[in-house]
This record gives C-alpha cells, sequence and structure tokens, in this order.
C-alpha cells in the first residue's frame, strides 16, 4: 500500500485501489490475509468506517472473502479479474470514441 492518501478520490476508493494494486503486483497473494481494518484505518490516521467500506467493497467485486472471526483475504482467481478488468476498461477508456 501507498505511504499517503490524497484528495484525489474518496479514502475508501483510494483503499480500495490499493489493495486491488497490490494484488496485481503480487504483493498480496491469492489466500494471503489484507491488513485489518485497524492496522489500516491506524495507520492512514482515518475512521474504521471507511476503511471498511473500502475492503467491503473488494469483497462485493469478488476480490476478497471474509473468514468470520479470523479476518479478510484474497480470493482465488482476484488477480486474474483484476487484470481483465483493468485491461477492459483500458480498452474502453482507450480506443471507444467518447
Amino acid at each position: 500500500m501507498k505511504s499517503v492518501l490524497d484528495e484525489s478520490k474518496p479514502i475508501f476508493q483510494q483503499i480500495f485501489d490499493m489493495i486491488a494494486d497490490d494484488i496485481v503486483d503480487g504483493e498480496l497473494l491469492e489466500g494471503e490475509q489484507i491488513p485489518s481494518t485497524t492496522e489500516i484505518s491506524k495507520f492512514y490516521q482515518v475512521n474504521r468506517a471507511t476503511v471498511q467500506k473500502g475492503l467491503s467493497m473488494l469483497v462485493e467485486a469478488g476480490y476478497a472473502y471474509k473468514q468470520r472471526g479470523v479476518g479478510m483475504f484474497v480470493a482465488e482467481g482476484a488477480k486474474n479479474q483484476l487484470l481483465t478488468k483493468r485491461k477492459e476498461e483500458f480498452i474502453f477508456n482507450t480506443l471507444s470514441p467518447h
């Protein structure tokens, strides 16, 4: 994860993006535990609910799953799903007439 949050977009979206980037970059592997809401909120000094929203978006997108009482983990196939989605977005944003 990057060391500083900025004003470019909502904090929860930045948290989602940072963890997604870590998955794509191989810094977080499938089945590996994602830092906890508390760890992330303390590190960035942001509200836990904000962090939770970003993490929940990962679960909703299928890139992570919750294991009750243990934490959140990178889902199987998450890296390939993210790469496919990013390629599609790149093609759409780059090649599609606006």
